[in-house]
């Protein structure tokens, strides 16, 4: 199903617009985000086809499926929490029967988790982000030559400094492990390239050292050590950096450049419109979807403040926040049972018409 088949077939129940637009934090060229609900048709939903979701290729235009919709809710879920409160003027479609989902009905003090724990999963991901931007790893892939030493003297050097020096080649090397000496293995070397050693890599994408049989009479030139455990770190590090690259956000990026603070501001400044939507539910048991505070999140999303100043503010911001919800007297969760039964009248409302 598509989002033209929900249009064409009048299955869209609600729809409204979210995101930056309806929290007052939009730019001119934010895109607009459009969320709704839709209904599947009679025969679908009464037969074996389930639907929960339907959604445009970039995410930007998404619709859930009523029972799915209501199942979010009813796990505090902050976006769809937002749609139930969207400001009027984002809101572009409500059939009669929504007049059923009363905001009130869902609010719980699993928003503390919902709201205030997703917050910081914002900071972790502005942290990566800042890891990425300082620590940026060259598209040249390293092999495994680039974490081998060998032992030189009374230190250590690397591997292929020593093999630079004496003008030998990797290929003509030999490798045996040395019993008792976890890590540590025999280099052996073969000038005329006959004795038919493996090398220290067979070929430049190997992820692992070769082993090769040397003769009896042969002693070992040096003694070498294969850092494996630094090689695995720095695969997954590199393959983590340049799938972020490929995937992000480019005008997003440029703009965290261009502030010079390495976090990403976007990321910020969502981590504290989320934690004062906690404090609010709270305190005052509604959802505050237009942003009061516009300016002041705009100034983070600039980047005008120093990260680690912006860490301590929400930091002190979640202390409170735990406190709010131990003297609040939201209900723990929402009211299953009762959201269930709303769910069946509100069925029975749409499919009995």
């Amino acid at each position: 199903m598509t989002i033209s088949d929900l249009k064409s077939q009048q299955l869209i129940i609600y729809e409204c617009i979210t995101g930056s637009r309806a929290y007052g934090t939009h730019l001119p060229h934010s895109d607009t985000d459009i969320k709704g609900i839709f209904i599947q048709p009679k025969a679908d939903f009464y037969g074996m086809t389930r639907i929960e979701q339907v959604n445009d290729a970039t995410n930007d235009t998404v619709y859930y499926e009523l029972g799915r919709f209501v199942e979010l809710l009813y796990k505090n879920n902050p976006n769809l929490l937002e749609m139930l409160n969207v400001p009027t003027d984002c809101l572009k479609l409500s059939h009669s029967v929504m007049q059923h989902l009363r905001p009130e009905l869902f609010l719980s003090k699993r928003c503390k988790d919902t709201f205030a724990g997703y917050a910081f999963t914002q900071i972790r991901k502005a942290r990566g982000l800042n890891k990425k931007i300082v620590n940026p790893i060259a598209k040249e892939r390293k092999n495994i030559l680039a974490f081998c030493y060998v032992v030189a003297g009374q230190g250590a050097m690397p591997v292929t400094k020593w093999l630079e020096q004496r003008h030998w080649r990797q290929e003509n090397c030999g490798l045996v492990n040395i019993p008792h000496m976890k890590d540590m293995l025999g280099l052996f070397y073969d000038e005329t390239g006959t004795v038919g050693f493996k090398g220290i890599m067979q070929k430049e994408s190997s992820n692992a050292i070769s082993l090769s049989s040397i003769p009896k009479e042969m002693g070992p030139v040096t003694y070498l050590h294969f850092n494996q455990d630094g090689y695995k770190k720095y695969c997954k590090d590199y393959r983590e950096y340049w799938d972020w690259v490929e995937k992000r956000n480019e005008h997003r990026y440029e703009n965290t450049i261009s502030h010079g603070k390495n976090y990403d501001s976007k990321n910020m400044m969502h981590t504290f419109r989320l934690l004062d939507m906690a404090a609010e539910i709270a305190e005052q048991q509604k959802i505050i979807v237009r942003r009061p505070n516009r300016e002041f999140l705009l100034r983070i999303r600039n980047g005008e403040f120093e990260y680690d100043d912006l860490v301590k503010m929400a930091e002190e911001k979640a202390t409170r926040i735990a406190e709010l919800y131990e003297k609040s007297n939201l209900p723990d969760e929402p009211d299953k049972s009762k959201i269930e039964a709303l769910l069946v009248q509100m069925r029975q409302e749409l499919y009995d018409m």
